[in-house]
């Protein structure tokens, strides 16, 4: 419902029907729309966080973990994975009410907790150990995910899918620790 309709156009009633429910049942399982966003945000981090550390226990590399990324069937994904403007929407949407910030804030957290991870335990596999500070690393990640999700969304005839993706490959290389 959210992805047709984003956020604001996306009333409790239409939500319920979409999923099968009455109004009643929607209100037994959320107090409010701020409530389900922030548990699609929490199941879109946690289903992320699972994913990935499932491809880290296949991928030792940094290289083959990139790699693998970029072959991941994003379809069958979250909807929040599935689809950048919904999930732009939902984090501004979030980020917009102060009281909303701290289970926006927990959810970031541990993003970048899972990359920092990724990048110790990839680099500590390649004997890199070192050569990044994960944490710092982790936040620039996020960053850049977040600043090539935007551009694809306002301009995507100069921003391929693979944009992303493309510039970690970049950056591996640049600061040598790709095998590539």
């Amino acid at each position: 419902m959210f992805e047709e309709q984003g956020i604001g156009g996306a009333s409790i009633e239409a939500i319920a029907a979409a999923a099968g429910f009455t109004r009643g049942a929607f209100y037994s399982n959320f107090t409010s729309k701020d409530e389900l966003i922030i548990a699609m945000i929490e199941d879109h981090v946690e289903q992320s966080i699972r994913r990935n550390l499932d491809l880290l226990t296949r991928h030792k590399s940094l290289t083959d973990f990139i790699d693998a990324l970029k072959t991941m069937d994003r379809s069958r994904q979250d909807p929040l994975a599935r689809s950048p403007l919904l999930h732009m929407e939902m984090i501004l949407y979030v980020a917009r009410a102060e009281q909303r910030r701290p289970e926006l804030a927990k959810r970031l957290r541990a993003r970048r907790k899972l990359i920092a991870d990724i990048v110790e335990t990839t680099l500590k596999n390649s004997g890199k150990d070192g050569v990044l500070n994960p944490a710092w690393t982790a936040a620039i990640v996020l960053a850049l995910e977040d600043g090539f999700r935007l551009h694809r969304l306002i301009d995507p005839d100069t921003t391929p899918a693979d944009s992303f993706l493309r510039a970690i490959g970049d950056l591996q290389r640049a600061i040598g620790v790709s095998s590539a």
